[in-house]
């Protein structure tokens, strides 16, 4: 049975900077658990399966069974609060509705403090692994046949009707997550045959495509790795970019770090022209996955084919005239002698940047792929390196299980941002002395978690921002802080600080205050917006030579709405508490930030959000902003249509209900059939409760108020719906 360890390191080859508090990871003890705790675990397996069409996100049952055996929840068994449509809503049925939620989510807690859950949902993170594992030879050594079992539970399924799989768990089926999902169960062991009739309706839904030659860029990559497509194939990934001056706008540098942190290691592979092992298993999917015989492919040909289900972000025609120049000169100048010194040159560099990279993140690395494509480049510069065993001991920190399998997760991990946003909710519901005690655990687990140095060496010779101050998405061994992620710290051990130290824990040391708004600080912008892990350092213009196909804006780290009203807010909370510290920066800092926001509202009152579905999350973080920069619905327009924009998108049920097409599209969608989401109703609410909605009509937010009510289960919990996260940090 398996079972989830927290804040433990037992391994020689792991590192932490903060003795692994808000690390989580599953075992598998075939000895763990009674025979009804199987069979009720199983039960909970099945019963997704049968509805996988219908949810398609986990409850994240597995974690909240092992800790309802640990630490059962001590709420009286009394039938959950209920409010009929003509009733009004009650100081009481609210207050019910909050004891019962806040008791039950009180179980959910880990001792360190933060609150452990399934971070997963992209479906091609999960084969950059298992084709990392097959290549390196390490793929039985490290993932056990009840990993690789309830691997492919979680692949079949997230297999769409059509026999496809989509971007997403959520999202129409695609060629690169078919190709790449049929292959990842190949090589777990399943038959070209197998799954009941699903692998052959996967293959039958490539083939009709075109196969394999029309997977993106990163596909062709992944494949030319294994060995199923030729390097020929790919558009080139030179290595010798890294030797560009840094002042040219498009050295990788540059861009985005989630972007720039995935094609160093792919420029390495591709300077190598790295590909495993060619075995039966190759040379059967070779023949498998294409529409005609291996050897009569047109390489040059398959370089620019594309499914168009894939085609999110098609080439301009500028990119294919700068990817056949450099193919060229590639194929015809740097793999020769003497321009191959240059090429050797450049690998060196890029494995200095890999190295750099693994040991100031203690091999969690930035994110998931680039983790993987790390830990195989270490692998092909020394099979027996300590780097490599390093990067096979930090596997365990990606991997999540759940009712729907086992997955690889979009961070190793969302521990400090659920615990931060969690935080503001206890202490937003007036039961502070109640929960006092899951306020302390989850303060010392934000003490614990800030960043307190910066990475080490040159920062600019590495292209890094400072760090120091900082709080990290996840854990401070992940070793990159965001802005949002530290603005929210900041914001919530300011007010913790305030608060009774018998209660909440001691406070956090004021230079460490101080050291996040430094950070903060230096992270703001030109025009007044934050991006999230640093400045942005080139032009919107780069976007011409993405060449993901995928995925949109990734070149540049942009400024977001989010992460400047995080900003504002966190610096707020700050400034009221220490108003002499660095007053005449804040203020001007706030001042730009706020002018950012209002320059950036959409002609209808809403701001996109690129970090949460979508126009709802942007909206709110919008209208949060300017209260914390000074501005009231009074004195503001911008508020005033931001909140007549999310007042016109309330449902007939009193919700809101966003779907992630609005990401994609960029459209406000709402969710079939226009069905209400709680989280979505939620983000609006607290953005119109911000905005005094309550003081001008109160009507909306009773209706959504007695929706929320009314979803409440009986163990306090509510209701698993649509996922909600839709930002690219996946990458």
């Amino acid at each position: 049975m398996w079972k989830l360890r927290v804040s433990q390191g037992d391994d020689p080859w792991i590192k932490s900077t903060n003795n692994h508090i808000g690390r989580q990871y599953w075992e598998f003890d075939p000895n763990h658990g009674t025979l009804e705790e199987k069979a009720e675990v199983e039960k909970a397996c099945d019963e997704f399966h049968k509805n996988r069409f219908q949810v398609k996100h986990s409850s994240d049952l597995l974690v909240r069974l092992q800790f309802a055996k640990e630490k059962p929840c001590c709420m009286k068994p009394d039938v959950a609060t209920k409010v009929g449509d003509e009733e009004e809503i009650s100081e009481e049925a609210v207050a019910s509705t909050l004891r019962r939620a806040l008791s039950f989510f009180s179980t959910l807690q880990a001792e360190d403090g933060h609150w452990p859950s399934d971070y997963g949902g992209p479906l091609f993170l999960l084969p950059g692994l298992v084709i990392g594992l097959y290549v390196t030879g390490a793929l039985s050594t490290v993932l056990s046949a009840e990993h690789q079992q309830e691997m492919c539970r979680y692949v079949y399924n997230h297999q769409n009707r059509d026999g496809g799989w989509g971007l997403h768990i959520e999202g129409h089926s695609i060629m690169f997550c078919t190709a790449l999902s049929y292959i990842t169960l190949r090589l777990l062991g399943e038959g070209a045959d197998g799954g009941a009739g699903a692998m052959d309706k996967a293959r039958k839904w490539i083939l009709d495509r075109g196969g394999i030659t029309c997977i993106p860029s990163w596909g062709k990559m992944w494949l030319s790795v294994l060995g199923v497509y030729d390097w020929k194939g790919n558009n080139p990934l030179p290595p010798e970019i890294w030797l560009l001056p840094y002042f040219i706008p498009m050295h990788p540098g540059r861009m985005w770090c989630h972007s720039r942190m995935v094609y160093l290691p792919m420029s390495y592979l591709y300077g190598k022209r790295f590909v495993g092992p060619i075995n039966s298993m190759v040379l059967s999917l070779r023949r498998e996955l294409y529409s005609q015989p291996y050897h009569q492919i047109d390489w040059n040909q398959a370089r620019s084919q594309c499914a168009k289900e894939d085609l999110y972000y098609p080439h301009p025609l500028i990119q294919d005239i700068l990817w056949g120049f450099f193919h060229k000169l590639d194929e015809s100048l740097l793999m020769q002698w003497p321009f191959s010194k240059l090429r050797r040159n450049a690998l060196t560099t890029v494995m200095q940047h890999i190295h750099y990279e693994d040991e100031n993140t203690q091999y969690i690395c930035l994110g998931p792929v680039n983790k993987v494509l790390n830990m195989v480049c270490c692998w092909v510069e020394d099979p027996n390196s300590m780097a490599y065993k390093c990067h096979l001991s930090r596997i365990k920190d990606y991997l999540w299980i759940a009712e729907d399998g086992m997955k690889m997760q979009g961070y190793n991990g969302s521990q400090l941002w659920d615990v931060a946003l969690t935080v503001q909710a206890v202490l937003a519901s007036n039961f502070v002395d109640e929960y006092g005690l899951m306020l302390k655990k989850a303060h010392d687990f934000i003490k614990n978690t800030q960043v307190r140095s910066n990475s080490s060496g040159n920062l600019n010779l590495w292209y890094r921002h400072i760090s120091k101050g900082g709080w990290s998405f996840s854990t401070p061994d992940n070793g990159w802080p965001v802005s949002d992620c530290t603005a929210e710290g900041l914001k919530v051990v300011v007010r913790l600080s305030q608060m009774p130290s018998e209660m909440v824990g001691e406070a956090i040391a004021v230079d460490h205050l101080f050291d996040a708004v430094n950070l903060i600080l230096s992270l703001q912008n030109s025009n007044g917006g934050f991006a999230s892990y640093e400045l942005t350092r080139s032009y919107a213009w780069l976007e011409m030579i993405n060449p993901t196909e995928i995925f949109g804006d990734v070149m540049i780290d942009y400024q977001y709405v989010e992460c400047t009203s995080a900003a504002i807010q966190g610096l707020r909370s700050f400034s009221k508490l220490y108003p002499v510290h660095r007053r005449e920066e804040i203020e001007a800092c706030i001042a730009k930030a706020v002018n950012f926001i209002e320059g950036i509202q959409h002609p209808d009152g809403s701001w996109h959000g690129s970090w949460g579905v979508c126009y709802t999350y942007g909206t709110w973080f919008g209208i949060k902003g300017l209260l914390a920069g000074g501005r009231t619905y009074q004195n503001s327009s911008s508020i005033r249509r931001a909140c007549d924009f999310l007042l016109s998108k309330q449902l007939h049920s009193g919700g809101w209900g966003e779907s992630y097409r609005s990401s994609q599209d960029k459209v406000y969608t709402n969710l079939e059939g226009n069905k209400s989401h709680l989280v979505n109703t939620g983000w609006a609410m607290l953005a119109l409760i911000g905005a005094g909605q309550a003081e001008r009509d109160p009507n909306p937010l009773h209706r959504a108020a007695r929706l929320l009510i009314n979803s409440q289960m009986e163990d306090g919990d509510f209701p698993q719906q649509k996922s909600l996260e839709c930002s690219t940090v996946t990458v």
